[in-house]
């Protein structure tokens, strides 16, 4: 059987969430887990996160797969509802909800008192402060509220916003929209929430009451240039197959589609079971680290669908079944997504379903 297999290390997740409760002190903890939790099984994860105080997703389907499975924390909706149904579903399961423009706002005051059996919604009303995707402008964030404290079926009223820029300590757009919500929010009762990942690290003036940690809680770094272990997280994702075939080569012997690579001299070249159709990313320059029993091996030639290979060199040690390391544990997600010119997310996000996932709950620092 293949052994291509993602391991995912709850453990390594529930470090990385003291982590943050350290850099941030005193505040509520919303755990992002949209997108299946990074890649990493939504309901997995969430199950070993019961203790934050929140937990937050993209849309309804992930939130109503959560209360399935039994999960009994707060969730919020971070794109909030797309019609009046959804709007429904949300008060159904318990949800809050982000609200961020008008048509959610018409569809909730609409709401008949039959139609919701005198249940309440808590949202967080998203203020625009200068990314231009989500939120009310400065200008109409006044009567946005308004308009939601005037309604019976509103519980709460928390306020929101994001930043678009904090991944980079030297940009001013962040000192800019964090001064923009203080001011637009600063009369209002309701709780804040601003500082994703990077605003955890980075920006200590953006963490107010929540926070909204996603990509850290994986063992990654937010912040552009760093790794993971620069702010002591632990990878929770490792990616790893096996050592499937060993080629012998001479000198001017080629490798893989469209004989992209040449050997030198004399070497050996390692065939593992994993390629694009697995999510490992095709783009992938040659010359990046593969981890094979603990020594790093570049990548050579084109990543296939179903395998990729690396030059061996003239190692003698190595047999066929031997482990390898895509990512993860002893390789950080952002080495390899720096040489594929992408960013950790894409790459946690990518694993295929072709790809077997197993949980398990160990000690990170250990082997």
């Amino acid at each position: 059987m293949r052994s291509t297999k993602a391991v995912i290390n709850l453990a390594a997740i529930q470090h990385n969430l003291s982590v943050v409760r350290l850099l941030a002190p005193g505040t509520g903890v919303m755990a992002v887990v949209k997108a299946d939790a990074y890649g990493h099984g939504i309901v997995q994860v969430a199950e070993a996160l019961t203790d934050v105080e929140a937990i937050a997703v993209a849309c309804l389907d992930e939130a109503i797969k959560l209360r399935e499975a039994q999960i009994k924390n707060p969730i919020i909706l971070l794109e909030g509802f797309f019609s009046q149904n959804e709007l429904e579903l949300s008060l159904k399961y318990d949800l809050q909800t982000v609200v961020h423009q008008q048509s959610q706002i018409d569809s909730i005051l609409a709401l008949k008192p039959e139609q919701y059996s005198q249940k309440k919604l808590k949202v967080w009303l998203k203020l625009d402060s200068g990314m231009n995707r989500l939120g009310f402008t400065v200008d109409d964030y006044s009567a946005a509220y308004s308009q939601l404290s005037n309604s019976v079926l509103i519980d709460s009223i928390n306020l929101m916003s994001h930043l678009a820029c904090a991944d980079d300590i030297t940009n001013p757009m962040n000192q800019a929209q964090i001064g923009i919500f203080k001011e637009a929010t600063q009369s209002y009762t309701g709780l804040r929430s601003m500082a994703n990942s990077a605003g955890v690290v980075a920006w200590p003036e953006s963490h107010f009451n929540w926070i909204r940690p996603g990509i850290i809680l994986y063992g990654c770094s937010p912040m552009v240039g760093y790794q993971g272990q620069t702010h002591g997280l632990k990878p929770a994702m490792t990616l790893q197959s096996q050592l499937f075939a060993i080629r012998n080569l001479s000198p001017g012997d080629k490798v893989g589609y469209g004989s992209a690579w040449r050997a030198k001299e004399k070497t050996r070249v390692g065939v593992i079971a994993i390629g694009y159709g697995d999510g490992y990313p095709r783009h992938a320059r040659e010359g990046t680290p593969v981890l094979i029993n603990g020594k790093k091996y570049p990548l050579v030639g084109k990543v296939s669908m179903d395998m990729l290979t690396v030059d061996l060199g003239n190692d003698d040690q190595l047999s066929i079944g031997d482990k390898a390391i895509l990512w993860g544990k002893g390789l950080p997600v952002e080495t390899i997504a720096d040489c594929s010119d992408t960013i950790p997310y894409t790459l946690l996000c990518g694993v295929t379903s072709r790809v077997k996932f197993e949980w398990v709950t160990k000690n990170p620092d250990e082997g």
